[in-house]
């Protein structure tokens, strides 16, 4: 069977994630120390699991309702006011549970995209977005931010990136992959962009916990953005769930119905056992947020100062636990700096163009490791620099 003539043109002209290029040559390597994957090397808190295992003990294994449970849908709901002073979502109507943010972004997507619409997505970002807007059928216009305004969107940027054609604005601050952030101030001045346009906005909030020395802003709180605003969130980053697949999307009833009906179609509900761990973050979850992220902290500044130690060049990362240092001073690209740090020093990172056109000549270095994980990675990265001169 020739399958060239019976595969879907638009999945085969997907490119593979350059993530998980560079997480599989690691796996072949086991003396390879590796900063590749944003995943939390800590393990779930333990009162998280025995909620999980105590819902098992009880029989708790059937299909919840299509949106979650009600009651997981209530936490979410105050958990956004209490700690992000969001306005008050729905419970019953405004709030739908998913099998991760990526199925969120993807429901957002489907349901708000026609044919021919385009979707305004800065980048660098995270990889899903573009595909996912095509496998939509719309056409993904990316504007491509620079380092020296540390990889933010400005509204000089978005304005001209805006035509009669544009549907959504993707937000993904904080960032994966440059680890930037948007003040209050400065959503404000996108927020005056967007505010007299039938633009949608798609804010992926997965790192919202994940801010140091500013409190995250979203934008659905500045006046007028909440009718207008799809948000993206889940439990992978800040509770350290990333095995258990769950998220959440909140939005406008209108446009919540009409996820909802996606959802039901292609993945019933998300799993019931991890519903059950997630209220139980909700609610007695927030001492782990804090002595997690007091710890990603410690490791940003710890990697922040030796990449600068070492001669290379990074703005100080605000939020996520991702740096994205600049290498183009090597005269490489990033492609040829990772793989030759990689083959010549069993040391792994992500290059730059991962994450869109305008990541060449950076890197992504993920801090969700040890300190002592990052400081055998940066012992390799010197000598793998020192061996350039």
């Amino acid at each position: 069977m020739d399958y060239s003539k019976i595969l879907s043109e638009s999945t085969v002209s997907l490119k593979p994630s350059g993530i998980r290029k560079f997480f599989d040559f690691v796996e072949s390597r086991p003396d390879c120390i590796a900063l590749t994957v944003g995943q939390p090397d800590f393990v779930t808190p333990w009162h998280i699991r025995e909620a999980a295992v105590q819902s098992l003990t009880e029989g708790k294994t059937y299909y919840t309702s299509n949106a979650g449970t009600l009651k997981l849908r209530e936490e979410i709901s105050r958990y956004l006011v209490r700690r992000f002073d969001m306005p008050v979502y729905d419970p019953k109507t405004e709030i739908v549970v998913t099998v991760g943010g990526s199925e969120a972004i993807d429901l957002a997507f489907r349901a708000l995209i026609n044919s021919g619409d385009e979707v305004i997505i800065p980048e660098p970002s995270f990889v899903c977005y573009s595909p996912l807007v095509k496998m939509a059928g719309g056409t993904a216009v990316t504007v491509e931010t620079v380092f020296e305004d540390e990889f933010k969107l400005t509204p000089e940027m978005l304005k001209k990136a805006i035509t009669n054609k544009t549907k959504m604005l993707v937000l993904p601050y904080p960032n994966n992959p440059t680890g930037a952030i948007l003040t209050r101030e400065e959503l404000e001045k996108i927020a005056d962009v967007i505010r007299d346009t039938d633009i949608v906005i798609l804010t992926d909030e997965i790192y919202a916990e994940m801010t140091y020395g500013l409190k995250h802003t979203s934008i659905t709180s500045l006046p007028g953005m909440r009718e207008r605003t799809v948000v993206v969130s889940g439990f992978s980053k800040s509770y350290a769930m990333t095995g258990w697949r769950l998220g959440y999307v909140c939005a406008p009833e209108p446009i919540a119905k009409q996820m909802l009906k996606i959802h039901q179609f292609g993945i019933m509900c998300a799993p019931t056992t991890s519903q059950f761990a997630a209220i139980e973050a909700l609610v007695n979850g927030d001492e782990d947020i804090e002595m997690m992220i007091e710890e990603y902290n410690r490791r940003r500044r710890y990697i922040y100062k030796g990449l600068k130690d070492i001669g290379i060049d990074s703005f100080e990362p605000k939020g996520a636990f991702y740096i994205f240092p600049d290498i183009r001073k090597f005269g490489m690209s990033s492609d040829e700096f990772c793989q030759r740090l990689l083959d010549e020093y069993d040391c792994a990172i992500v290059p730059g163009n991962a994450f869109g056109d305008c990541g060449e000549g950076f890197a992504r270095i993920s801090y969700a490791y040890s300190v002592k994980h990052i400081a055998s990675a940066l012992e390799r990265i010197e000598a793998f620099v020192h061996s350039l001169k």
